[in-house]
């Protein structure tokens, strides 16, 4: 069991999974930094700062201040607000990640272009032109 456990783990497709899971986390940090550091401002910007986040109703009708004192009395809160920032930041981590994808598949595309074919030597004649040339002489 031992050696087969060993086999499994020495395929290349196991070792090609656990890089793509550890490129893929430190991608998350990349792109959820670069949506919450650059993007969010700019949007909060044009947008005069308005936050979603805290748009919230309270089900039991309760007064509260803000959602983090709804919830910390422990009222049953609808966070609307967190659900829309929530698509917000999907959208944007969704196109960012699409231009990065998009980036990377030209620059893949440039290096696997091959370069122009040199033009081809004049070839010699073919075997019928060849045989052609000897019925004609023999005609002769």
């Amino acid at each position: 069991m031992l050696q087969e456990f060993k086999a499994f783990i020495a395929r290349g497709n196991v070792m090609d999974m656990a890089v793509g899971i550890i490129i893929g986390a430190a991608f998350t940090a990349i792109v959820t930094s670069l949506v919450g550091d650059l993007i969010n401002p700019i949007i909060a910007l044009f947008t005069g700062g308005i936050d979603f986040s805290g748009w919230f109703y309270v089900l039991d009708g309760g007064e509260y201040a803000s959602l983090a004192a709804a919830t910390d009395a422990g009222a049953p809160v609808f966070a609307i607000g967190k659900f829309i920032m929530a698509v917000i930041n999907f959208l944007i981590v969704a196109f960012v990640v699409f231009m990065l994808v998009k980036t990377v598949n030209r620059i893949k595309e440039a290096a696997e272009t091959p370069k122009e074919a040199a033009p081809e030597a004049p070839k010699g004649p073919t075997e019928l032109d060849i045989l052609m040339e000897i019925r004609d002489a023999l005609k002769k």
